[in-house]
């Protein structure tokens, strides 16, 4: 096949690659670039789908398999676009590659990571807990070989990993390279970010211990998580019971993100399930603005608000602060249905951060119109130029998958002209 029938996608999260297979398997060569050291994107952070409730794993599994089995996919890790140019049918794109430091010699034996110095935030749990420079996100992240922070790794002054790998598989010399590669198409799929939780002062904008977001929620009740899936405060470790949720957290506020993230309250709710199912004895109070449950998502939004220890506050959360003994959250909202100001306390709070575009802090190079919120314009991107799931709007994981198939004809259709 020649060189221009190629397609590139930009993004290794579950819209970029279901882009990638679904255009693989109909015969088309692609290349798959993935900025971080691991594809899989959001959804390896999440403790389960809504609205089945089910593990995420499994998606991603056989993704990852369609990846192995495919020899029409070439994927990069820790690769980012540095440039894009031509036209439909014979894109020329550079790609930076950054060093993992690490060769395919790897098993996965975590050698490296035991004789590692050097303890840093993990950026896969956001920080609830730390790991070393040298890493794996967690036992199912693909591909299954470690990663080394070159950000806090001391390099060949240190050099224990090395010394501890028996496998030959750490070289601390890598350097970074540029590839150019020519295609027909292009697919953007790179994703989204957690709206900084800093900027929300008056919810305790990450000075409260007891107070964290729903991506934090996540993977406290994830297995592979910091806590293996316990419901545990940060500020010590006990179970969290009592819990609130913050709806709009940064959504739908002229000085934040003028728009609805969309999966917030569902998210929400599905996190509510979480607390109920661990903790029989446990109560969850979820105060909204207005709940989004649209199409068939209305069903799940009964059966939680059946649960009698799942309650539901219309009105906005004004202020939050910390009780400096117990360290439990203390919540000052409006109650619209009973016309009150309430003041109530909890065990932990989570906040229902705002979905924010990737391009939003990183734009990706070339002729591409964004929108004032980062969001890229669809409407006047090149041919052959396509953004997928996220980057236009908020959208659920469904509706990602159902745009990626989309995007993989409009590819195709591309690449062939």
């Amino acid at each position: 096949m020649a060189e221009n029938k190629k397609v590139l996608v930009i993004g290794g999260g579950f819209s970029g690659l279901t882009t990638a297979v679904e255009t693989a398997e109909a015969g088309y060569e692609v290349i798959l670039v993935e900025k971080t050291p691991f594809l899989g994107g959001r959804v390896t952070q999440l403790n389960k789908y809504f609205p089945k409730l089910c593990p995420p794993n499994c998606g991603l599994e056989m993704n990852f398999k369609r990846i192995k089995n495919s020899s029409d996919i070439t994927f990069y890790t820790l690769a980012e676009v540095e440039k894009i140019s031509g036209q439909e049918g014979n894109y020329e794109v550079s790609i930076k590659l950054s060093p993992r430091f690490v060769n395919d010699k790897c098993v996965g034996c975590n050698a490296c990571a035991e004789a590692c110095p050097v303890t840093k935030p993990n950026d896969f749990n956001f920080g609830l807990d730390t790991n070393k420079a040298a890493y794996i996100t967690h036992n199912q992240a693909f591909p299954f070989k470690y990663a080394i922070d070159g950000k806090h790794c001391k390099g060949t002054s240190c050099a224990k990993c090395v010394a501890a790998c028996k496998y030959d598989a750490i070289n601390l010399e890598m350097k970074p390279e540029t590839i150019t590669v020519n295609v027909g198409s292009i697919a953007m799929a790179a994703g989204w970010d957690a709206y900084d939780v800093s900027k929300l002062d008056i919810l305790g904008g990450g000075q409260i211990k007891n107070v964290i977001t729903n991506m934090q929620m996540e993977r406290l009740s994830s297995p592979n998580g910091p806590t293996k899936g316990k419901i545990l405060r940060p500020s010590d470790n006990k179970p969290a019971k009592n819990i609130a949720f913050v709806q709009c957290a940064g959504s739908r506020d002229e000085n934040h993100l003028p728009y609805c993230s969309y999966i917030c309250c569902m998210a929400s709710m599905k996190q509510a399930t979480y607390i109920r199912e661990q903790y029989p004895d446990s109560t969850a109070r979820i105060f909204y603005i207005d709940l989004r449950t649209p199409g068939r998502y209305e069903q799940f939004y009964w059966k939680v608000k059946d649960d009698p220890k799942v309650s539901f506050t219309k009105g906005k959360v004004a202020r939050i602060t910390e009780d400096p003994e117990s360290k439990n959250v203390i919540l000052e909202a409006e109650d619209i249905m009973s016309g009150k100001k309430i003041q109530a306390t909890f065990d932990m709070v989570v906040l229902a951060t705002g979905m924010v575009p990737s391009t939003r802090a990183a734009k990706i190079p070339g002729d591409i119109t964004y929108t004032p919120e980062g969001f890229v314009a669809a409407a006047a991107l090149k041919k052959g130029i396509y953004a997928v799931g996220t980057l236009k709007s908020p959208v659920d994981v469904a509706r990602s998958v159902q745009d990626a198939t989309g995007t993989a004809i409009k590819c195709i259709q591309s690449a062939r002209r």
